[in-house]
């Protein structure tokens, strides 16, 4: 039976913690859900570890429809998350509704969109036309360039208040999930409590409802630079699904992540 959004949120209702890795092709899909992960995110982090780009904003809309295809017809059992990328989303509520359909055709169940305030009203417009929204604020890879390069975010008292006010901002207009990316672990936490809509944390402490790693990074194959939030699990591992099962139950542990891996 597959998972589904419904699912998620009883899981964090009874605090039984959300496991999610990125995943781009139909091996993985099986493979991952088989080792337990509850959901399967198609990012537009595509754009580094498969293409080589120095980011996430060469990704085309056609990369993420290909992509998700094929992680949908390997996947029998876990959530299907897709990120729209950059540019798909931000000219207009209707360009966003017509792009994340496509998504939603090619096999996604939630598409995941980056912002706060800027990205309210076209969250509002998606879920009251049967579209299920992920919000993702902290860091957002897609502004990076804004941002002067790879940054946490909210370490100020400001940045903090701003933060959960961008939380709050994005319940109401309707997001199923909240992916908090690069932010100090109290204010995650503050977050978390704040909202009943389950948060998946990336670098944001073990405070959050679930977890999310960049598949490429937790199996030690992406030669770039490794954030301080990312952990090898293929150390002590004879295989690469032994990794995922290692990681997974980390996570329902709550032993992944650990102050080290956390800001």
């Amino acid at each position: 039976m597959r998972t589904t959004l419904t699912t998620l949120h009883k899981m964090s209702q009874e605090s039984n913690k959300i496991a999610m890795l990125t995943c781009y092709d139909a091996s993985f899909a099986s493979l991952l859900e088989s080792a337990g992960v509850d959901g399967l995110l198609i990012g537009d982090s595509l754009g580094m570890v498969l293409q080589g780009q120095d980011s996430t904003l060469s990704v085309t809309m056609n990369d993420m429809i290909y992509h998700t295809r094929c992680v949908a017809r390997g996947s029998k059992k876990a959530f299907i998350v897709t990120d729209m990328p950059f540019a798909s989303y931000q000219v207009s509520s209707g360009q966003a509704f017509e792009n994340a359909a496509l998504l939603l055709a090619a096999g996604a169940q939630m598409v995941k969109l980056e912002g706060g305030e800027v990205v309210a009203d076209t969250v509002s417009f998606m879920t009251k036309r049967g579209i299920a929204v992920c919000g993702h604020i902290g860091f957002t890879p897609q502004s990076v360039h804004q941002f002067g390069g790879y940054s946490v975010q909210g370490k100020t008292e400001a940045q903090s208040k701003h933060l959960l006010e961008q939380a709050k901002m994005l319940e109401q207009a309707g997001i199923g999930l909240l992916v908090l990316e690069a932010i100090p672990a109290t204010v995650a936490d503050k977050i978390t409590a704040a909202i009943k809509v389950p948060t998946i944390g990336i670098g944001a402490g073990s405070g959050c409802s679930g977890q999310v790693l960049v598949l490429h990074d937790m199996l030690d194959i992406y030669p770039g630079k490794k954030a301080r939030f990312v952990k090898n699990f293929t150390h002590g591992a004879a295989s690469v699904e032994a990794a995922v099962k290692a990681y997974v139950n980390e996570v329902k542990a709550r032993t992944f992540p650990g102050t080290e891996h956390s800001f």
